[in-house]
């Protein structure tokens, strides 16, 4: 199901994890593909705004992990077109590598219910995407009148999160989940750096969060944010 976050941001769900659409004056910029075989689920969610895949100009991995990256080759492959990331994650995904080994889950009895009930068993490779575009920290993207990439590493070392500034919109990703209330990401390659980066977010301008697990913050996402995490 298709949930609209704004006028032209929209959140969908593949399985087990949030997907990402930018329309920009019919212009498509897909965030996150889901795991592999998830291109058809997509291409239905866009046809749900009434979009086709061919629509879909240019997709953006926010990380290496297979429930986000695993349908890039896929659809990068049916439809010609660019994929961006960030370099540190960017060169294991051209390999087909879904995700670094030094992953250390978080305390508590849900975290350890979703760690052995699923992300144990779930896949650590992807198809590998043959040409990614690096993102760089700070870079603004011309899609909305200026979509900010924002280096938010800790759950992997080169996530990112992207904020449509006009709209003050965070997409968050795994910096942290929204399932049960806010709450730290099950999994990070690195503790205390993931904590050091949602301290850090809350200098950004953002009225609402979207996040690859669990509900958008509608309202004072960055508010909620702080709170939770300072």
């Amino acid at each position: 199901m298709i949930k609209k976050i704004t006028d032209n941001v929209y959140q969908f769900d593949p399985g087990m994890v949030n997907c990402f659409v930018i329309d920009d004056s019919g212009s498509i910029t897909l965030i996150d593909t889901g795991f592999t075989g998830s291109e058809e689920k997509i291409f239905k969610g866009l046809a749900g705004i009434g979009r086709k895949p061919t629509d879909i100009k240019q997709i953006i991995l926010t990380h290496l992990h297979p429930d986000h990256s695993g349908a890039a080759a896929a659809i990068q492959n049916m439809l010609h077109i660019p994929v961006y990331a960030s370099y540190k994650d960017g060169e294991l995904i051209k390999q087909g590598i879904g995700m670094r080994e030094s992953m250390i889950r978080m305390p508590g009895l849900i975290s350890w219910l979703v760690f052995n009930l699923v992300l144990k068993k779930a896949p650590k490779v992807i198809q590998p995407v043959n040409d990614i575009i690096d993102l760089a920290d700070g870079q603004i993207l011309p899609i909305l009148s200026g979509l900010k990439v924002i280096y938010t590493p800790g759950h992997s070392a080169g996530h990112i999160s992207l904020l449509l500034e006009k709209q003050q919109v965070l997409i968050a990703a795994d910096i942290c989940m929204n399932t049960n209330g806010l709450d730290y990401s099950i999994l990070y390659e690195d503790v205390p750096l993931a904590k050091q980066t949602l301290k850090n977010i809350s200098k950004y301008n953002f009225d609402i969060g979207c996040f690859g697990h669990g509900k958008p913050l509608m309202t004072n996402a960055n508010e909620k944010m702080s709170k939770k995490f300072s």
